[in-house]
């Protein structure tokens, strides 16, 4: 029994070993005066996405020494795993070098980087490469960016059905050089169309007298280069493969769709989603020029001033309510403030149901009524603590008396119930809505929800205040 283990056993909370510190290593290394086959030879021992976080520490001087260093493969290795603009490293190269580098990339992340670019620049960069990455990167530019061909990589391995076992592993060996996506074999007929795929384990321990068609999955998961990437990022998730192939309309595979790449779309989803649920056009980032970020926020915040507007006319309204009860007025941002987390809270958790394309109708409405129910109940019992809480501070710190406290209480408990129950609907109503009309739910963001759920509870409120205390009670003052 190791001592850690030791320590647990004893009940006693054994002290975690401190990790290494490999940025601190890696800047020592680099700073170092050693001779650079020495330093060449320690920087091989590290993750490249370890050297990528360094990378903004050091100086021009010191990029320019780990290019000479570490070669073409390397550095684009450690390029894609950067977080800053890759452009401005690649100036540092001339535009030889650059290009050189972006050829030793992945097409998609080699088009990542030339999309950050000036169109000039990326253009001349492109001209300068050799044929099968221009022909690459031309073809994952081809698509729209809210197409999944757009985010395919052209880094595959793939044979032709019909092989012996050698002759595919002899085509395996000598498309790895160029291809490391190895662990999962494509297969295509004599026509170049998608048939299958293989497992590398399968391959490697088939029998030579095997026949290679036993090997193949010939239904494997693939989608077209032309489906929105929200239409099929559910399946992509569903799927547990190191990679899905990305085929055209005559079935020709044109590239792959990794793990790596489905988790980066799936975060980019989320980022756009979470956008549009803080009222943005589309996602921010830190350098983002000013006028860009306004340009993202003013449209929704437009719409939200008419609502807002709309939302102080109907207050206006009961202007004779809040006259002849001024005490009601200090309850109304708690009306306001729960109905609104409410309908946020249905919105969130609706967005999420609708991501699934294969809800039927039915599964709507229960869902529909299942936030209604959820928001009764929540609404029930806050609305018993309001009006337990509100009455005796009313009875005692403003000296009203328990039955005008409680009278007040009580309404001011039973609007808090119903206009958590109507913006439940809101927010489970409105994304359906959106959805149904093929407009991203996420669309019907937090802010517009919150508004709406505003004049909700506005008229519901003093719309029972109104009939309740002043009409049925006569407690106006």
């Amino acid at each position: 029994m190791s001592e850690f283990e030791e320590k647990r056993w004893n009940g006693s909370e054994p002290e975690v070993p401190e990790k290494r510190d490999y940025e601190k290593e890696l800047i020592a290394i680099i700073k170092s005066g050693e001779p650079p086959q020495v330093i060449r030879k320690k920087l091989e021992d590290y993750h490249e996405n370890d050297i990528a976080s360094v990378w903004e520490a050091l100086s021009k001087e010191e990029h320019i020494k780990l290019y000479q260093l570490l070669g073409n493969d390397t550095v684009s290795e450690i390029f894609t795993y950067l977080e800053d603009d890759v452009s401005v490293y690649l100036e540092e190269l001339g535009l030889e070098n650059a290009a050189d580098i972006l050829e030793s990339m992945d097409a998609d992340d080699a088009v990542d980087i030339l999309d950050e670019m000036e169109d000039e620049k990326s253009d001349q960069l492109i001209r300068m490469m050799d044929e099968e990455s221009r022909h690459d990167i031309d073809l994952i530019q081809s698509y729209e960016d809210d197409e999944i061909g757009s985010k395919m990589t052209t880094n595959f391995i793939v044979i032709r059905r019909g092989l012996k076992i050698q002759e595919a592993m002899k085509e395996l060996v000598t498309q790895a050089a160029d291809n490391d996506n190895i662990s999962t074999i494509y297969v295509v007929d004599q026509k170049e169309s998608f048939c299958g795929a293989i497992d590398l384990k399968d391959l490697i321990i088939a029998r030579k007298y095997t026949a290679l068609e036993d090997l193949i999955t010939t239904s494997y998961p693939y989608v077209y280069a032309k489906e929105s990437i929200d239409a099929c990022i559910e399946d992509l998730k569903d799927y547990s493969e190191d990679s899905i192939p990305v085929l055209d309309y005559d079935k020709k595979i044109l590239g792959v769709i990794t793990a790596q790449d489905i988790v980066e779309v799936v975060d980019e989803e989320m980022g756009e989603d979470y956008a549009r649920l803080a009222g943005l056009t589309a996602e921010e980032d830190l350098n983002e020029p000013l006028l860009e970020s306004m340009k993202k926020r003013i449209p929704w915040l437009v719409v939200l001033l008419v609502l807002g507007l709309l939302v102080s006319t109907v207050v206006g309204v009961f202007e004779q309510v809040v006259s002849q009860l001024t005490l009601v007025i200090c309850f109304q941002s708690l009306i306001l403030d729960m109905a609104g987390n409410a309908g946020t809270q249905s919105l969130a958790v609706t967005i999420r149901v609708l991501m699934d394309e294969n809800l039927a109708g039915g599964q709507k409405i229960r869902l529909m009524f299942k936030e209604m129910r959820v928001g009764a109940i929540n609404g029930f019992l806050l609305g018993m603590l309001s009006f337990v809480f509100i009455g005796v501070y009313i009875a005692v710190m403003k000296g009203r008396g328990a039955g005008f406290g409680f009278a007040v209480s009580a309404c001011i408990g039973f609007s808090l119930m119903v206009a958590m129950v109507i913006s439940s609907i809101t927010g489970t109503v409105i994304p359906m809505f959106f959805h149904k009309i093929k407009i991203d739910p996420a669309v019907a963001s937090g802010p517009l929800i919150t508004t709406i759920n505003d004049l909700v509870a506005v008229v519901t409120y003093y719309g029972l205040t109104w009939i309740l205390l002043i009409n049925v009670l006569q407690l106006a003052e």
